[in-house]
């Protein structure tokens, strides 16, 4: 299959092995665990169940949330003079618009009137330049006729 004189490819190739580089786990420092004394000792409850046992365990009591604070009140001026100037801003918006859009419809519509007469123009101009074409009317070749009113026989 090969010629003699050219190498020939080596069947087994040289494999790299990597190892991976272990990585140390992450060291976990745990703080020690102080149990902590709450301000005050509270008071010691039993309760008697009704087939007799006794639990006895620590009130708790039930977390209040804190108090919300009265929100100062609004002035009804103050909110009509917000939405009066909200209302205002809006009409001046929409008018701006309505302006934008009667402007560009009277260019559209000159446009058109231009396109529509330079279209006109231009068939007309081709109809009047144009020497070829019918124009109406009776052609009659004089020199014939002549000739042949006279029996001139050629």
């Amino acid at each position: 299959m090969y010629p003699e004189h050219t190498p020939r490819p080596p069947t087994e190739r040289a494999v790299e092995v990597h190892q991976p580089t272990p990585i140390p786990p992450p060291v976990a420092h745990s703080a020690p665990v102080v149990p902590v004394q709450p301000g005050t000792v509270p008071a010691v409850a039993s309760v008697v169940l009704p087939d007799g046992r006794v639990v006895t365990g620590y009130a708790i009591d039930a977390v209040r949330p804190e108090p919300v604070t009265a929100k100062p009140a609004v002035s009804r001026t103050a909110v009509n003079v917000a939405l009066g100037g909200v209302g205002f801003l809006a009409v001046c918006g929409g008018l701006l618009l309505l302006t934008s859009f009667i402007a560009a419809l009277t260019a559209f519509i000159g446009q058109l009137i231009i396109l529509a007469a330079v279209i006109f123009g231009g068939w007309i101009a081709v109809q009047v330049l144009s020497g070829s074409g019918h124009k109406g009317g009776t052609t009659v070749n004089i020199r014939r006729a002549v000739i042949k009113r006279n029996h001139f026989h050629g």
